[in-house]
């Protein structure tokens, strides 16, 4: 199990386009009220869905099982593998057809739910509608993993970076963690920043063998699909979680350099699409433009007549999710007349 495990936490991310969760809205935005909406006639509710809402959980399972360079099924991980990674075992639509935690967002695009399905019937997981499955038991310790790094990890961030000051650290970590400190060790240590990083491996050590005892007691409800919520969403230390939580929303998330950070992240990914959606759609009706064909060559896209709008569109918000930060920023650059 904890191969499987480890193996899905490290993909989970991969999905994931440029400047995270917000690269997702800008993609999302500009098929919802942006200029992409022009296509939406052109493709089914579900296809439109999953361009207005785009997902890295399901961009993440795209890159993981997409036959490119002659290699049939991507990296070929074990079904396992993919289950555990599988947090939200449906499509786009219907949109979060219950307060089930797997129903929070959605795993797959429309144009992967045959490989979706074989991989769901294979692991066996319990079919409760159409394109909508249960969980994999893995995925909610793949969900706790995710959920204790966000926890701990984030909030040391903001120590770092200065956003948190360590006299607070150590205040809402000491919450965290008081009945498992060894007071003789404790005292020992001198420093503020050797303090932290004790009780940050503490608590993520604590929270780790709470998540294991949890999933544990949970046997009979994760089989059958049963288990409504996350693991972590029943920790004992839940309010201390949430004291963490809102701390790092205050003064990391909402800081004013990552909101800048945020703001023109969200301004080239919709530049970057603006220019190579239209650049796609007229290569795939072969009417492209010399500039559209400049694009195309540059990016190494393969658009072809035979394609449908959904399949080119994706695979254009599929192009943009592989950019890093610096990446997009060249392209934005190159896109606005300089030469990077």
């Amino acid at each position: 199990f904890g191969a499987v495990v480890a193996a899905a936490a490290l993909a989970h991310d991969i999905g994931n386009p440029p400047f995270g969760h917000s690269g997702e809205k800008a993609i999302g935005d500009f098929f919802k009220t942006g200029s992409g909406r022009v296509y939406a006639s052109d493709m089914t509710p579900e296809e439109y869905q999953d361009l207005c809402d785009f997902e890295g959980n399901a961009n993440g399972f795209k890159m993981l099982t997409q036959t490119r360079d002659g290699v049939e099924g991507g990296l070929r991980l074990s079904y396992a593998t993919l289950g555990a990674f599988m947090k939200y075992p449906k499509g786009s639509l219907p949109k979060k057809p219950s307060p089930h935690c797997a129903d929070k967002k959605y795993g797959y695009f429309s144009g992967d739910q045959s490989f979706f399905e074989e991989v769901a019937q294979e692991l066996g997981l319990i079919k409760l509608g159409l394109g909508r499955f249960t969980r994999h038991p893995l995925a909610y310790l793949v969900e706790a993993a995710d959920d204790i790094c966000y926890t701990i990890i984030d909030f040391e961030d903001g120590i770092n970076l200065g956003w948190i000051s360590e006299d607070v650290a150590l205040e809402f970590l000491l919450r965290l963690v008081k009945d498992s400190i060894q007071t003789e060790k404790y005292s020992q240590l001198t420093k503020s920043s050797d303090r932290l990083a004790y009780l940050r491996s503490l608590a993520i050590s604590r929270l780790i063998q709470e998540a294991s005892a949890l999933f544990l007691a949970h046997e009979d409800l994760l089989l059958t699909g049963k288990m409504e919520q996350s693991i972590m969403s029943q920790s004992q230390f839940k309010a201390q979680i949430n004291d963490i939580l809102r701390v790092s929303k205050e003064r990391v998330y909402e800081h004013p350099e990552v909101l800048r950070k945020e703001l023109a992240g969200h301004r080239m990914l919709t530049d970057i699409l603006s220019a190579y959606a239209p650049a796609a759609i007229n290569t795939k009706n072969q009417s492209p433009t010399f500039f559209d064909q400049l694009l195309i060559q540059e990016s190494g896209l393969e658009i072809h007549p035979q394609h449908t709008v959904y399949e080119v569109l994706l695979e254009i918000s599929h192009f943009v999710s592989r950019l890093t930060d610096s990446n997009a920023l060249a392209l934005s650059s190159r896109l606005g007349g300089k030469v990077v």
